[in-house]
């Protein structure tokens, strides 16, 4: 049996509030909520509740044969909690069917796994305690952009997870397949799941591309693929971002009718089944050891960290944010908000939009940014954080006193 895991990752941030130097900003006043909760409601009507309601359907009709996982961001489940609860009831509806894994990951979608672990380790503790409350206990764990090396690998180990999914690069595994399980070096008991980059891509970004010579796509031709995978494969991981589905690619392309019959004809061979994350693990064994010493994601053509750390305005800000962690820590003793506050500053697309990257890379950045241009982009985010450090300062500055 060939086993076809669906993962899908959710995840939206708290977008700034734009400024620069000299602005006035109300206090705490860094993040724009009309443009945050204008996003999250678009991005439920086009995308979650359509594609949430397909994907039961898709349960109901082929008796549960049909399965799946997703990764909801911390920071996605307080916007659905606070301006779309209906969206993430359905999200709870998916996992009362039992078919559905909900993973794990840091609640703020932050790259703590390779700036501070010991943030790493308090973010994944508060993303698990919301899954548990929400889905049940996640045993599965996905770093932001699925960022992981062997460091990573064996925080997350340590951290009590039996599973985790990363990117299948060709740099990584070389000669190797990515259809099979892995033991990241330094484990004993995690195993990983790649992805299977050129099928997950197939509908993440060239599905709707008219000049691609496989456009346009239909799920026949797409199970046919899948259904040619060659030996040694044991499972074909096809990891993407959940709004690929109505929203980056809008419901009149077809996607949504595309995945509709996918699931009853990839089950047409009865050699192919869906299973989950959990389940492979629990299921298959690890075939070898991979060893993973520089850290590897699924963003951009490098599929390592530049997409974040590519250039120096990237580092700075992000070591900038990092750097306020202690003083953060000690002033929440009497202003606990500010944490929360400095941790939604650690979310990943901010220093994602500094990006000055070139090409397909470049066109990627932009459809996802709010800001003119990399710079500007820069500049409100180290205004805010000075402004943050600012009352922060001031917190610290009271506490001193008798």
């Amino acid at each position: 049996m060939i086993d076809v895991v669906f993962y899908f990752q959710v995840h939206q941030p708290y977008r700034l509030r734009k400024c620069k130097p000299g602005d006035r900003i109300k206090k705490g006043d860094y993040f724009d909520t009309g443009l945050n909760r204008l996003v999250a409601e678009r991005v439920a009507e086009r995308c979650y509740l359509p594609m949430n309601r397909l994907l039961l359907d898709a349960i109901d009709r082929t008796d549960g044969q049909f399965r799946c996982a997703f990764s909801l961001s911390g920071t996605v489940i307080r916007q659905l909690r606070d301006w779309v609860p209906e969206a993430l009831d359905s999200f709870v509806a998916l996992a009362d069917s039992g078919n559905v894994e909900f993973l794990c990951e840091t609640s703020q979608h932050s790259l703590a796994a390779v700036s501070d672990l010991d943030e790493f380790a308090a973010q994944v503790e508060l993303q698990r305690t919301t899954v548990t409350d929400l889905f049940g206990v996640p045993t599965t764990f996905r770093d932001t952009e699925l960022i992981l090396d062997n460091t990573i690998c064996r925080k997350v180990e340590q951290l009590g997870f039996e599973c985790m999914l990363g990117e299948g690069a060709d740099r990584l595994l070389k000669w190797r397949s990515p259809q099979v399980p892995y033991r990241p070096k330094g484990c004993s008991r995690l195993k990983l799941l790649l992805r299977s980059y050129s099928l997950s891509d197939d509908i993440a970004f060239r599905f709707s591309n008219p000049k691609w010579p496989s456009y346009p796509l239909f799920a026949d031709t797409y199970a046919s693929w899948l259904h040619d995978v060659p030996v040694p494969a044991q499972f074909i991981g096809l990891f993407m971002d959940y709004e690929t589905f109505g929203e980056h690619q809008g419901e009149s392309t077809g996607i949504l009718e595309f995945m509709r019959h996918l699931p009853e004809l990839v089950l047409q061979d009865p050699s192919f089944r869906f299973r989950t994350p959990a389940q492979v693990a629990a299921e298959r064994e690890a075939i070898g050891e991979l060893d993973i010493p520089d850290p590897v994601s699924w963003a951009d053509a490098e599929r390592n960290l530049t997409a974040w750390l590519g250039n120096p305005m990237q580092t700075a800000a992000n070591q900038a944010i990092y750097a306020l962690r202690r003083d953060v820590l000690a002033a929440a003793e009497t202003r606990p908000e500010l944490l929360g506050v400095w941790r939604d500053f650690t979310t990943s697309d901010h220093v994602y939009y500094v990006a000055t990257k070139h090409h397909s890379d470049a066109e990627v950045h932009e459809y996802f940014s709010p800001y003119d241009s990399p710079h500007a982009a820069f500049v409100t985010l180290m205004t805010a954080l000075d402004d943050l450090r600012a009352q922060v300062g001031k917190v610290l500055q009271k506490q001193k006193q008798p």
